[in-house]
């Protein structure tokens, strides 16, 4: 069973109608602890502010459970805010801890000229180092991007994919059971439904 983490903020209904259309039915929503009970996959999407998400996740209960499916090595994808909150700790709006599974901060990025913040739009793919996730992609490929902040990772082998943006910062993570992207893969046509499916038959 696939479970979807409902925090109230997440892009649930584009991440909903794309597993669909990938034909995925044993599917629910968990808005609770006991909903992740069961799970074999969980995803976590994201739209939001890091310090909003992670208080969230605490209201209703999540965050313990959510870190014993990770510890359990139950496959996990965070999209975008899903992702960020992996890190220790997100600077937006104040500093605020994350789940701290993986090492790093997630910062604004800086002011440079002609690049406007949030980064909103279509960014190519480098693979930095092959992992499920990315199985059958096109060299360069390209995905949809809307966020202010970025992950910068302590340990920068667990990062699969980059992007520049003025900096180049992690597209991609992956360590052991977690993955996480950035970008938006349920609004990144084929190459996106492509991730999801490799996330699938994990």
């Amino acid at each position: 069973m696939l479970a979807i983490i409902d925090y109230g903020a997440g892009n649930l209904r584009s991440v909903l109608h794309a597993l669909t259309h990938l034909g995925v039915r044993d599917m629910r929503l968990a808005r609770e602890p006991q909903e992740l009970q069961g799970a074999s996959k969980i995803i976590l999407p994201g739209v939001g502010a890091f310090g909003a998400g992670m208080a969230q996740l605490q209201r209703q209960g999540l965050v313990v459970p959510l870190k014993q499916a990770l510890a359990a090595g139950i496959p996990y994808l965070g999209i975008c805010v899903g992702m960020q909150i992996l890190y220790e700790v997100g600077e937006e709006m104040g500093e605020h801890a994350g789940l701290g599974v993986l090492g790093g901060r997630v910062i604004r990025f800086p002011r440079f000229d002609g690049l406007k913040v949030p980064h909103m739009g279509w960014n190519q793919l480098k693979v930095r180092q092959q992992c499920a996730l990315l199985d059958g992609l096109d060299a360069g490929s390209y995905t949809y991007f809307v966020h202010s902040y970025y992950c910068a990772p302590t340990d920068r082998g667990t990062v699969a994919a980059s992007v520049d943006y003025g900096v180049e910062f992690a597209a991609v993570v992956h360590h052991d059971n977690i993955f996480g992207v950035q970008f938006h893969p349920e609004k990144s046509q084929q190459t996106g439904l492509r991730i999801l499916t490799n996330f699938l038959r994990l």
